[in-house]
């Protein structure tokens, strides 16, 4: 493949847009990173990259990225131990890219902070889907601006901003997702399939239920305000 033309082979069109969204690429083997780099110039993006934790860090405190693309196997530091580091500081949203297919991997990338996983080898088009519906998702305000407390945290809801006192809490932009729709139905038990966009997304619920109660609860195991409702679903329970 030339260095003219994309993924499909394609002639590459011009630079994007400069308010384009911004896209962070983080990946250890260059030959996907410049591939990756086109295909998504190609398709409007603006593109960043580095081949390492350490460069995309140096990146992220220079400028401000609207998704990372994420390789979870680098040499150092993983992507694992990255995204679940930089959701210290940051909830900018993270399609981690992983050659893992087992259960137990998924799940330990979505524990780590990551917004959605695409395993190797994918179809570009695929990508191009998954990176459009997380950036739709962190578009999305709720339409409304009051806050909704519970315990020593509240959540802003226009502006998907989660605080215990003065301190901000991270969150990735699928439990940013989550508080809002629980904020605005306060008190109500809402299933699974209320709290996603489809079914196939339902097996992810459990996990993104959990990494929430370690944010907003005192002890996780024993959830006051993020409940379940044996057979029904959850509730989040405001003062």
């Amino acid at each position: 493949m030339s260095a003219t033309t994309d993924m499909t082979g394609r002639p590459a069109q011009a630079t994007p847009d400069e308010d384009a969204p911004h896209i962070l690429i983080v990946d250890d083997d260059r030959r996907i990173r410049e591939l990756l780099q086109r295909y998504l110039a190609e398709h409007g993006y603006r593109i960043s990259a580095a081949e390492n934790a350490g460069e995309a860090r140096a990146k992220l405190a220079g400028l401000a990225f609207d998704l990372i693309v994420l390789d979870v196997m680098m040499p150092g530091e993983s992507g694992l131990d990255f995204a679940a580091s930089l959701r210290r500081t940051s909830s900018v949203p993270i399609l981690m890219l992983t050659a893992r297919a087992e259960t137990e991997d998924r799940i330990a990338g979505l524990e780590s902070g990551v917004d959605d996983y695409l395993p190797k080898p994918f179809e570009p088009r695929e990508l191009l889907l998954r990176i459009g519906t997380i950036l739709r998702r962190a578009r999305a305000t709720g339409g409304r601006s009051e806050e909704i407390a519970f315990g020593d945290c509240r959540f802003n809801i226009a502006r998907g901003e989660l605080k215990r006192g003065e301190e901000r809490i991270g969150l990735t932009t699928r439990e940013v997702q989550l508080m809002r729709i629980f904020a605005t139905h306060p008190g109500r038990t809402l299933s699974r399939l209320d709290l996603c966009e489809d079914e196939a997304a339902e097996r992810s619920i459990d996990v993104q239920i959990n990494r929430l109660r370690r944010k907003i609860e005192i002890d996780p195991r024993n959830p006051v305000y993020l409940q379940t409702v044996r057979g029904e679903g959850y509730v989040l329970m405001p003062d």
